[in-house]
């Protein structure tokens, strides 16, 4: 879990970040982030639609706020992020996976810093299989 001072406290500044900050997005995740000074904030949005039980959605909520935590909260100084789950299929994803989906995000956004942003990048070229279509038309 986050320490309490790398989380949002309240709506408005949830709000905010939906107004005036940027956005990145991958196939189950989609993130709303804007710098700022300071330490960095984040909040994971998994909505009802997701999936229907509690127990589930505080799973997934879980295991991203780790994932930023272990692997990416001291590259993050002065970030607030937002990451909102669109797909159920998130709670059933390996740990690695999820890392991966969630430096493919951040990479997207340009958060990363200098060798994590190499790192995530090679992890996402190893995801991409050859000849494979990006999904756009």
């Amino acid at each position: 879990m986050l320490a309490r001072n790398n989380r949002f406290h309240g709506s408005r500044a949830i709000q905010r970040l939906y107004k005036a900050g940027k956005a990145a997005r991958t196939k189950f995740l989609g993130l709303k982030y804007s710098t700022t000074t300071g330490d960095f904030r984040a909040a994971v949005v998994v909505s009802r639609k997701v999936h229907k039980s509690a127990v589930v959605r505080n799973r997934i909520r879980r295991r991203l706020y780790e994932i930023l935590r272990a692997k990416h909260g001291s590259n993050l100084r002065g970030v607030e992020i937002l990451i909102t789950v669109f797909d159920a299929q998130v709670a059933l994803v390996t740990t690695d996976e999820l890392q991966k989906e969630v430096a493919t995000l951040l990479s997207k956004a340009r958060l990363l810093s200098g060798e994590n942003q190499k790192r995530a990048i090679v992890d996402v070229n190893r995801l991409r299989t050859p000849g494979a279509s990006n999904g756009r038309k």
